[in-house]
């Protein structure tokens, strides 16, 4: 059976529903950091996998059908643009233990699916992942339309690279 799983900002809160029942809810304000996991070029929307949200003690595990790539990337803009906690990193980059990866050995590994991890068991290989930002949706696309404009100026990676 196929959950539909999504989320909404209530008050201060975001709610993560499975066919319309709450089974988590995230104090916004609590967030320390969200971890988008993206495939592809990460340029648009569809090529997000999964988010990782750090808050508090536990790292919540949201798919990309969850919506919540959409609460934080278009809803409430100026409210993460603040927080400057919006990191970006591909998917060959963060690879997740084992046991949090769903998919069948015949399919192949697919992104994880919903979960509440305690945050010890993930900050030693988050913290190995390439991040980057802190950037906002927004703020990643006007880097990547300067990057491709000729004679734009080069960002850091390009700086090291010479």
């Amino acid at each position: 059976m196929t959950h539909s799983w999504r989320t909404a900002w209530q008050a201060q809160d975001i709610i993560v529903y499975r066919d319309d029942v709450e089974v988590d809810r995230i104090a916004a304000g609590s967030i320390e950091r969200v971890v988008f996991v993206y495939a592809g070029s990460g340029e648009s929307v569809g090529d997000l996998v999964h988010a990782l949200v750090e808050c508090g003690d536990d790292v919540v595990i949201l798919p990309a059908d969850t919506g919540f790539g959409g609460r934080v990337n278009f809803e409430r803009l100026e409210y993460w643009a603040q927080r400057a906690c919006v990191f970006w990193v591909h998917q060959s980059q963060a690879r997740l233990p084992l046991r949090l990866r769903r998919g069948r050995w015949w399919l192949g590994l697919a992104a994880p699916g919903f979960a509440r991890v305690p945050r010890q068991e993930l900050t030693a290989l988050i913290e190995r992942w390439p991040l980057e930002g802190p950037q906002t949706w927004e703020q990643r696309k006007w880097r990547r339309i300067e990057r491709r404009r000729p004679f734009g100026k080069p960002d850091d990676e390009q700086r090291a690279r010479a």
